[in-house]
């Protein structure tokens, strides 16, 4: 191997060849401040069996672990074109951050997409746009059986953990929220001081690891939950069955960031991995997740509520819908997560390879409930990639009545995109529990900011349903989104998927879509 020669005649000829010359001319003593080093550090290099490429490359291979270290960055900034950056392309971070700052959010010379590319989406304007009320803005949340509903926004802030977050930038979401009359949604960390600090409204998420109303062995405790439920800063109690980003895996918050302050808002041990179990304790199968939905409302004083999950098994979201007609006992809303949905830290395989993406899981979600006739009962709220005016439109003509955003909202108080956010070293300050690095979120800076993006992207929402000729969001339906398909043409959601009449679950007959699967649906177990 030419390095390693390259090391040998360096160390074993260069080394004592200077220190010779030293003797003679003192001056040459100075370049043993570069052979000194590079003679230890390649005899570790040749020495260790850690890494093949150290082994076979003394010194030099180095060089190829600190340009991986910064790889991301290197695409991030010089590689990666405006439209094609994952998660979220360049387009759509800069018109979060442009529109956070009140900054122009126009663009010039047409658009980057390729609008003829398979898979692009896009509306019909009409050449008769309507003007569409600021009433459209908001939804009211609660069911027949709530006694104490929520006028909501029709965007609010999706579930993210303090924990997850930082301190301040849970207090500059929560904020935001109340500046602009909002939710946010406090994630399964539990309910912080920092969710409250601000006061705005708050949706409090109870997951598996029951954090904020955890027994010390783990369990629920109806005691703790209902002294935090009844406080009139929570509008609604969401009770989490499973996520997109990492569906029946249970929370992962990395031991890095369960610090004292942490540990003491969960019930937890400090300083070790807190991994929520995959599936719930306080009940069991779809009749015990109705029971548990009524059980929680009383508690609440008859506050709304619902839950999340991402779909999985079609059979298992039906033998809910069979649980809600048993038991007659209906959630105030049903939080639909893709699996395109975004996550401190999951494992690989969990994020890339289960879960329904958000459009599919909308559209099978309002057809279940359609054909047992309980969707003019309960709000579907749906998250997973919800970023702009036209993000909205499309989720509510597939059948959502709101909208969450979660890394959206991370924009809007100074994400960066680094994806560092399982590390607890993210640069910006957002995803850590660095108290340095969480300093950078200037809480009464950045709230403005989410207060900005929420109202913009809520008037480009009303802009758009007009531009398409619509008066209100009930207006939208499947056919006004079109999908480019491979083979060159175009087809609107009416046409690439079926859809159910009102009912036809219950009255019959089964279209054979649907057919297997609701036979298979047991209210008793999933």
């Amino acid at each position: 191997m030419v390095v390693r020669r390259l090391y040998y005649f360096l160390s074993f000829v260069c080394l004592p060849l200077t220190l010779l010359l030293g003797f003679y001319w003192p001056p040459a003593y100075w370049l043993l401040a570069v052979l000194i080093p590079y003679a230890i550090v390649g005899m570790y290099d040749m020495l260790t069996t850690k890494h093949n490429v150290l082994n076979n490359y003394p010194v030099l291979g180095h060089f190829r672990y600190m340009l991986e270290f910064v790889s991301p960055e290197i695409r991030q900034y010089f590689v990666e074109t405006n439209e094609n950056g994952r998660p979220y392309n360049r387009i759509i971070r800069s018109l979060v951050y442009s529109r956070a700052k009140g900054q122009m959010d126009t663009q010039a010379f047409g658009t980057q997409y390729d609008i003829l590319s398979a898979g692009y989406h896009r509306a019909n304007h009409s050449l008769a746009p309507k003007d569409v009320p600021e009433s459209e803005e908001r939804v009211m949340l609660g069911g027949p059986q709530c006694t104490k509903p929520y006028n909501a926004s029709r965007l609010n802030v999706s579930a993210m953990s303090f924990g997850a977050l930082s301190a301040n930038a849970i207090r500059a979401l929560n904020g935001g929220a109340k500046d602009g009359g909002f939710a946010h949604n406090t994630g399964e960390g539990g309910l912080s001081p920092h969710h409250l600090a601000e006061g705005g409204d708050i949706i409090w998420q109870i997951g598996t690891g029951y954090f904020g109303c955890r027994t010390p062995d783990g369990g629920f405790d109806k005691d703790k939950f209902a002294e935090k439920a009844q406080m009139d800063v929570v509008k609604a109690i969401e009770i989490k069955l499973s996520q997109g980003a990492k569906p029946s895996h249970g929370g992962v918050l990395p031991a890095a960031k369960v610090d004292e302050e942490i540990a003491f808002i969960r019930g937890v041990p400090q300083h070790q991995d807190v991994i929520s179990p995959p599936t719930h304790s306080a009940f069991e199968g779809p009749t015990g997740l109705m029971h548990f939905v009524q059980h929680l409302r009383e508690m609440s004083g008859g506050k709304p509520i619902g839950f999340k999950l991402c779909i999985g098994r079609s059979s298992e979201f039906m033998a809910i819908c069979k649980a809600m007609l048993e038991t007659g006992i209906l959630p105030d809303f049903i939080t639909v997560d893709g699996a395109e949905g975004g996550t401190g830290a999951a494992p690989v395989e969990f994020t890339n390879r289960l879960g329904t993406p958000l459009n599919e899981a909308l559209i099978f979600v309002n057809n279940c409930l359609r054909g047992v006739g309980l969707r003019d009962k309960i709000r579907i709220i749906c998250s997973g990639k919800v970023a702009t005016g036209y993000d909205m439109v499309e989720k509510f003509a597939l059948g959502a009545d709101m909208c969450n955003a979660a890394r959206a909202m991370m924009f809007a108080v100074g994400c960066i995109q680094a994806l560092h956010c399982n590390t607890n070293r993210c640069p910006s300050g957002v995803a850590t529990q660095d108290p340095i690095r969480g300093r950078a979120v200037n809480v009464p800076q950045k709230r403005k900011r989410v207060h900005r993006y929420h109202d913009a992207t809520l008037k480009s929402f009303r802009e758009l349903l007009g531009a398409m000729g619509k008066e209100k969001v009930a207006d939208l339906h499947p056919g006004d989104i079109h999908r480019r398909t491979a083979d060159e043409t175009e087809r609107s959601y009416a046409d690439l998927y079926a859809f159910v009449d009102e009912g036809v679950l219950l009255n019959g007959p089964v279209p054979d879509v649907f057919a297997e699967d609701w036979k298979t649906a047991s209210a008793q177990h999933f």
